[in-house]
């Protein structure tokens, strides 16, 4: 099997006569985290819009397992395998933890999103639900209604429902935005935790969970690629310092010296 999972080809897409991504080839390898950079107005979530479908791109091509998907809709790649979360926890508030992973499970009874199905039924679903919980930490959580929940574990419960659809391909929107250092720790090795057999894109600012996390780091910066790599050698590009970091390329190279 191909070990790109997914794939951008020059995808480019223009809001009037504003450019957002220009002509970007991006490659995704199975099994890999894979992080998305760059400073404010670099079209991050931009990308991120395109490769998710929530935005369609003006020209290029995307595909997810060789399979173009450059027309597809989001309900539409979501039965393919791929799932998204975004910066604000979208979880339903008023239900409790077990509720909110339930509702992504119903899927597997072949009854989607029917609030209305009765308790003996849905009770099918608590013994899945709580080990999604239990693999996320939160099975002390589980009758908490999700609006009393610290704000780290409200993203440890959308992680929680994203598991609950079984994704090959989970893409993480800014995961630890606007969480304290003790947050940011837990949710960092969440991530780590559920790596295992599925692919993670993240959208992420904060240099030091991409640091811990990423095995690739992409670096844009005003809607194209600027640099693409380890960590190691991506923290270290010259112009990626200039515009990420606000190094100038002499200072780098300065320091290298």
């Amino acid at each position: 099997m191909d070990d790109t999972i997914l794939e951008a080809r020059k995808i480019r897409i223009s809001f009037g006569g504003f450019v957002a991504v220009k002509d970007v080839d991006l490659k995704i390898k199975r099994g890999s985290i894979h992080a998305i950079i760059g400073p404010n107005g670099a079209g991050k979530t931009t990308l991120f819009n395109l490769l998710t479908k929530f935005h369609r791109p003006t020209s290029g091509q995307i595909l997810f397992n060789g399979q173009d998907i450059t027309s597809r809709k989001p309900a539409e790649i979501a039965k393919l395998g791929i799932v998204r979360s975004f910066q604000i926890s979208a979880v339903f508030p008023h239900l409790t933890a077990l509720e909110n992973v339930r509702v992504a499970l119903q899927r597997k009874l072949g009854m989607n999103y029917h609030f209305w199905r009765s308790q003996k039924i849905l009770r099918q679903l608590d013994a899945e639900a709580m080990a999604r919980l239990e693999q996320v930490g939160l099975q002390d959580f589980a009758h908490t209604r999700a609006v009393e929940m610290p704000y780290g574990r409200k993203r440890a419960l959308e992680i929680a429902t994203t598991l609950g659809l079984e994704p090959e391909l989970m893409l993480l929107d800014e995961p630890t935005q606007g969480m304290g250092t003790e947050d940011v720790g837990t949710v960092t090795e969440l991530i780590r935790k559920v790596r295992e057999g599925r692919t993670i894109v993240m959208v992420e600012h904060n240099l030091g969970v991409v640091s811990t996390l990423a095995d690739t780091i992409t670096v844009l910066n005003r809607g194209e690629v600027l640099a693409e790599g380890p960590y190691e050698v991506v923290s270290k590009n010259p112009q990626v310092m200039e515009a990420y970091m606000g190094v100038s390329a002499e200072e780098a190279e300065g320091t290298d010296a």
